[in-house]
């Protein structure tokens, strides 16, 4: 594209070069690309322009900042001074590669807990009802079943564009997008036209990133106030959402969802009875009274299961094709996902990092627990240290044994991080501290009576385990699954 289309009222030098591909971090240039160097948080992109021109980049755009000399490009570069570059991202993005959200409908998911359940049940749903969907988030990009993996839950804004172009170019149709409260925050998602934006839940997390749980609300809340959606549904079953629902802008749109009776909501999942390893469950929207399998568990699991059926609603998809579609949704890997035992105990690996978080799995566990419910989990490292001695709290009074692990330790001090935790926790026979997570789910798997239920949180889809600055392959379900073989 050239480059005078991509800065309309910018005059660059020359303004018809031809840039192959766009770029906001060096390590993504390729010959012929454009880097765009913006002035970020902690450094400017203009830091990484060598490495950029190493590998090839016709064309630098800068972040002009005050004081600071233009870069000195070598001849044959070209060079575009651009005022505001980051906030300015959105729509560079979505000029290059095409509106790609104009050519696909995209739904953002955003809230403290189930936006990776939502949005893979979504896309199952979307893919059950021959729509072909693809799938955005934590657990990577694609179609369900083709997914390349993630680093972080809503990537960069220009990665953004180009993913929603891979799919659109790929035959996908609709896109589920998990959007997180820090890429709401720094403009990841700008340029992005959402039709249906969805939430979930709020409660604590990312304070260490936010401050306050007002911040962090703040910013999920940018994604019904400002971004534009034409739809918003909303989970009314929980207080902040009450309160969103209340502020959305003139024109838009709310579906009003929980998985309860007695709201406002208009659109319902209510539990019927248990139906083998899942729940049975009652649909009500409009007209319609629906009942469905699902073999997803728990309370917080109808929460999540009501916030895709409202997504269909609003899409125009018949109640009877919604309860049908949903009835054909597993849960994502590492969410509640239940491991293979044939005469073992019941061992279940769960994503869970937040306080409430653990509570909802902790709950749903126990009302299928016979026996004991046991809890291996620690905190990660670098992260929001106020959960700790909740997260602790939370499953000293919900198991029934506890097993204090690492999880992500990173460049915290693990033994400060458990010592956090215990501070909630408390100490007594039925709490072990075992650092090594790979002995502390062999020492629970191996202990467990036939009957017991083993709940390994905080990592759940995770292939590795961050240690410093090291990332070590590692899987709980790997060695769970070793632990549950090796029984006698």
């Amino acid at each position: 594209m050239q480059l005078n289309r991509l800065f309309p009222g910018l005059t660059p030098a020359p303004p018809a070069l031809d840039v192959c591909d766009i770029a906001a971090h060096s390590a993504d240039v390729v010959p012929g690309g454009l880097f765009l160097a913006c002035a970020g948080g902690r450094s400017h992109g203009l830091r990484f322009l060598a490495d950029a021109l190493d590998r090839g980049a016709s064309a630098v755009a800068w972040e002009p900042q005050p004081g600071a000399a233009a870069p000195e490009l070598p001849a044959g570069v070209a060079g575009l001074r651009v005022p505001g570059l980051q906030r300015e991202l959105g729509g560079i993005a979505n000029r290059f590669f095409a509106s790609p959200s104009a050519s696909v409908e995209v739904v953002g998911i955003t809230g403290t807990n189930g936006k990776t359940t939502v949005a893979w049940l979504l896309a199952q749903a979307l893919e059950h009802l021959g729509q072909p969907a693809g799938y955005m988030g934590t657990l990577g990009h694609g179609r369900i079943g083709a997914l390349r993996t993630a680093a972080l839950t809503t990537p960069g804004c220009v990665t953004v564009h180009r993913q929603l172009r891979e799919l659109a170019d790929g035959g996908a149709r609709k896109v589920a997008m998990e959007v997180s409260s820090h890429a709401l925050d720094q403009g990841r998602v700008d340029g992005v036209a959402f039709r249906i934006a969805a939430f979930t839940n709020l409660s604590r997390d990312h304070l260490d990133y936010h401050g306050d749980l007002a911040s962090y609300a703040r910013a999920k809340a940018r994604l019904f106030l400002e971004a534009g959606a034409a739809v918003a549904v909303i989970n009314l079953g929980d207080a902040f959402g009450r309160d969103l629902a209340g502020r959305l802008p003139p024109g838009t749109r709310l579906v009003g969802v929980a998985a309860m009776p007695g709201t406002a909501a208009s659109l319902t999942i209510e539990p019927v009875a248990a139906s083998g390893p899942g729940q049975r469950l009652r649909l009500r929207v409009a007209a319609a009274d629906l009942q469905f399998d699902s073999p997803l568990l728990g309370g917080f699991n109808r929460d999540n299961l009501a916030v895709a059926a409202g997504i269909l609603h609003a899409q125009g998809f018949a109640p009877a094709a919604i309860a049908t579609a949903l009835a054909s949704c597993q849960a994502p890997p590492g969410r509640m996902q239940l491991l293979p035992s044939a005469a073992g105990p019941c061992v279940v690996v769960d994503f869970a990092h937040t306080p409430d978080a653990l509570r909802r799995v902790l709950e749903a566990l126990r009302e299928t627990a016979p026996a004991r419910l046991w809890c291996v989990f620690g905190c990660g490292g670098d992260r929001d240290a106020g959960k700790r001695p909740l997260m602790g709290a939370v499953a000293r009074e919900l198991a029934d044994r506890l097993v204090i692990t690492d999880d992500n330790p990173r460049s915290e001090d693990p033994d400060a991080i458990v010592a956090a935790i215990l501070e909630g926790a408390g100490r007594g026979p039925q709490v072990e501290v075992i650092r090594d997570r790979a002995a502390a789910i062999q020492h629970a798997v191996g202990m467990a009576a036939p009957g017991d239920v083993v709940l390994i949180a905080g990592k759940g889809h995770e292939a590795q385990q961050i240690v410093g600055h090291e990332a070590r392959a590692f899987s709980d379900q790997a060695v769970a699954s070793a632990a549950l073989a090796g029984r006698p």
